[in-house]
């Protein structure tokens, strides 16, 4: 009896494993995923308008930044600059200095007013805007504005690679197309899309390298030129009315000179009592023209700094925004634009419509108008 059922066992696994080895279904090459052309078309309109629309959100973030920069700067001119600039010694020794300079000017560009000049804005960057970038300052505004900028771009394109379920590496493929940075030569200057977003930091990439020194070498350190009109129509002043006083100390000098030591002493200490008590009366007049001058000044480079396009803090994200923006325009510039149905609509009345797109022959099509700044 043992022995026939272990024969029925042995014959029940046999028909198993053969009827096993017939139904085995042997793993079939899965078709490649295919993407239209329109389909690449619209991610590259989407990828333009990710592009921009992190430009702007950034933009927001560095008019913030740059408000907090602008509010300490004035809080140091007006605590520590006008106040230094318009005191009794400061201006003595400022006079000292301008007619050693008229005792040594070799010509117009080295006239007391030129070096006064200098000498007033190194002043203004060791006392204003050195103290300041310790704490924030333009061209470290500008490095976050791009690193922000890249990062809100690389989660749009995960967005967009996940709603067009485009497989990694073609989408991978279309990134590595679009250039984000041209500087070269050398070839190691320009860098892609895929490259700016999927290298961190992005600080390793020679092509960033450049981009940033090229910006801060257009503008010699952001706020460099900040204090330089302002300065400028401040010093010249100055110079005027320190040449008048340099004048007048020398009559007072002749004239206790000619009536002795004893009377010539006190004539000397009164001029001196008389020159300060002037300059406590005039300060707040000049502390006011100072400060008039210096907010101008101040309010024409915070603009430069925010707007212009090749060295402003902006012009990092600027620039790579308009690159990505001129590699796709080609593309967007013949894009179909998608029909709007209407319910129950006759095939030909929507295509008598003016709202449906209708192809423009190759030869009439017109090229895009360029890209934003």
């Amino acid at each position: 009896m043992s022995l026939r059922f272990l024969c029925l066992a042995l014959l029940l696994i046999l028909l198993l494993l053969l009827a096993g080895c017939s139904t085995v279904r042997r793993s079939e090459p899965t078709a490649p995923i295919v993407i239209t052309e329109a389909t690449w078309l619209q991610i590259d309109r989407d990828i333009d308008s990710a592009s921009l629309s992190s430009r702007e959100a950034v933009r927001d973030y560095t008019r913030k930044a740059m408000g907090r920069w602008r509010e300490q700067v004035f809080r140091r001119t007006e605590t520590d600059f006008i106040p230094w600039f318009t005191g009794y010694w400061t201006q003595q020794w400022l006079g000292v200095k301008v007619g050693w300079y008229k005792m040594s000017a070799k010509g117009e560009t080295d006239s007391p007013v030129n070096r006064l000049t200098v000498y007033l804005q190194e002043q203004y960057h060791e006392r204003v805007l050195d103290p300041v970038s310790r704490v924030t300052d333009p061209n470290v505004i500008m490095g976050d504005a791009v690193r922000l900028y890249l990062q809100m771009l690389s989660a749009h394109m995960a967005e967009i690679q996940e709603q067009y379920a485009v497989p990694q590496d073609q989408f991978d493929r279309r990134l590595s197309q679009v250039p984000a940075i041209t500087l070269a030569p050398p070839p190691a200057r320009n860098a892609s899309l895929y490259q700016i977003i999927h290298t961190e930091p992005v600080t390793r990439l020679p092509a960033y390298t450049a981009l940033v020194e090229q910006v801060r070498s257009s503008n010699s350190g952001a706020g460099a030129g900040l204090s330089d009109a302002g300065i400028s129509s401040v010093a010249k002043r100055a110079s005027e009315r320190l040449e008048a006083q340099i004048a007048t100390r020398s009559v007072a000098s002749a004239v206790a000179a000619a009536v002795g030591r004893v009377a010539g002493a006190v004539i000397s200490v009164v001029s001196l009592g008389i020159g300060a008590m002037s300059n406590e009366s005039d300060r707040p007049i000049a502390q006011a023209q100072m400060r008039q001058s210096l907010s101008a000044a101040f309010d024409k480079a915070w603009l430069g700094l925010m707007e212009n396009e090749a060295n402003g803090v902006m012009a990092g994200v600027n620039y790579i925004s308009g690159q990505i923006q001129q590699g796709l325009v080609a593309n967007l510039s013949v894009m179909p634009q998608p029909v709007r149905t209407r319910p129950n609509e006759p095939a030909l009345q929507r295509e008598q419509r003016s709202d449906v797109y209708q192809p423009v022959p190759t030869d009439q099509a017109q090229p895009a108008s360029g890209f934003a700044q």
